[in-house]
Parts: structure tokens; sequence; C-alpha cells
């Protein structure tokens, strides 16, 4: 699905990244259309060279050119990139933060009641096009007049792997699902990694081993739909080697370290 619309970025770190390579990629807007600004040239001579995208160090610049915007900045940068680029905003545009903790009640209190505003939350797998993200609009992108708008967001989303609709309520439970997983999926592939080490595998290719064993395991999860209990079962035979590998996993409380770890980052980023 190719979108009408121009679609500005500022910021040009490994997300924003992600999100240009996803468009360009799957053809749902060409070079073009799209503008990044960013402080510094180094990221954006690289985005540049790969994508032929329009870059330049100046966000009033890319507010002026864009129909749909994207901040792609660190939440804790957000006050002062609102206040820079909000006398420039225009009505009809489109505003999607992929901002952590900041709300769509924030954005309208710093950009004023009526602005069309989207939450992204993506993760970093979208960086292989294999994302995952929770997308919502404010009640200004809920009207039908404005649905049309809402689903080109949506179709830049979905460039870059999976998005779903969800309420509010659900997007930082979301963030912290898809979001921060990955960092400890990588530290399970670590460990499984250090395990085969322990017992003779090359790091190299104990590396290789745990990476696609768990990707496939994901991929499994996605493609049948099945119950992760059910997936489980199909894999430990009785009195088999897996079955004792859970035994160990269960005493040492693996289940219950996942559920605090989402439970506490979700804690923090309604503290943000």
């Amino acid at each position: 699905m190719a979108i009408k619309y121009s679609i500005g970025f500022i910021g040009a770190g490994n997300m924003a990244s992600a999100i240009i390579g996803g468009i360009v990629k799957n053809g749902i807007a060409d070079g073009g259309q799209i503008f990044v600004s960013n402080p510094t040239r180094e990221k954006l001579d690289r985005l540049s060279g790969e994508y032929g995208i329009q870059c330049c160090t100046c966000n009033m610049e890319t507010v002026q050119r864009s129909d749909i915007l994207f901040l792609c900045v660190k939440p804790q940068m957000m006050d002062g990139v609102l206040s820079e680029i909000r006398p420039s905003l225009r009505e009809e545009q489109v505003i999607v933060s992929i901002a952590a903790g900041k709300t769509l009640s924030y954005f309208e209190e710093h950009l004023g009641n009526g602005r069309k505003l989207v939450r992204v939350m993506p993760n970093t797998p979208a960086l292989c096009g294999e994302g995952m993200s929770a997308v919502c609009g404010n009640e200004e992108m809920q009207k039908e007049d404005n649905r049309t708008l809402f689903a080109e967001v949506m179709a830049v989303c979905e460039s870059f792997g999976e998005a779903v609709e969800v309420p509010e309520r659900l997007v930082d439970v979301a963030g912290q699902v898809a979001g921060a997983s990955p960092a400890w999926i990588f530290m399970v592939i670590e460990a499984l990694a250090d395990g085969a080490v322990t017992c003779g595998m090359p790091r190299t290719m104990a590396y290789r081993f745990a990476a696609q064993g768990v990707a496939g395991a994901g991929k499994l999860a996605v493609k049948t739909g099945k119950h992760p209990g059910e997936l489980k079962d199909m894999v430990t035979s009785p009195a088999g080697t897996t079955i004792e590998g859970v035994r160990v996993l269960e005493e040492s409380g693996v289940r219950a370290a996942f559920m605090d770890a989402v439970i506490e980052s979700y804690g923090k980023s309604q503290r943000m």
C-alpha cells in the first residue's frame, strides 16, 4: 500500500532508521516523500545515501514539509522539541510519537487540543523487518473523516513488522511485552550459548544455534497460534532431556522472573 503523504522524522536514531527502511523497501513511499532532521550530519548522510531521502539539520524545515510527522526523540528531549515545533505545526498534520511514557494527553497539553495525534510503541526487531508495534490514536483520529489518515500511519508501521491498534491503557504494557522483551531474550540467547560453550561447542556456533532456536520458536508460536504450553508439551517427551531442563528452570523461578521484569518495567514507564 503506497501512501500519497509526505513523511517527516525528527531524530535519526535506530528506530527512525528502521521505520524509514521499512517504508522505502516495501514501497510505502519513495525517498522523495521522506524528510529527516537531526542535529548532526553523520546519521543523515548515511540515511540519505542508503535510501535517497531528504535530510537537514533544521527541525522546522522537516515540520514544514511533512504531512505525517514522526517524533523519534528520547522522552527527556520531548519538551524542548515540542516547544520548538509548535508554532510551525499545521492543523491537518498528523503527529506520531514513539516516545515511551508520553501519553496522548501530554501531547494535547503541549500542542493544544484538536491535534491529530498517534502513539506508536515499536521494538528493535523492526531493524530487520520483524517489529511489533502497538498503535493508538487520540479522539481526533477516531473520527470517521480521519480514519483514512490513521490507516496510512498503520501502513507505515506494518512496513517494518506487525502492528496492532490498541487502547491507550495498553500501550505501555505492549511496550514492555514487545519493546523491552528483546533485551531479555538476548540475555536468554547469551545464557543458552554459555551453556553450550560449557558443554564444548565453539562460541560462534553456540550463538547461532541459540539465536535460531529462539527465533524459530517465536515464529512457530505466531504461525500456529497455539498456546505456548501446548507447544512446550510438543517438545517435552516423557523422561526426556527437555523436561529435565524445564524442571531446572522451574526450580530457578524463571517464570516469576520474567513476570516481574514486565511488571517492574511497566511501573517504570508509568513514572516517566
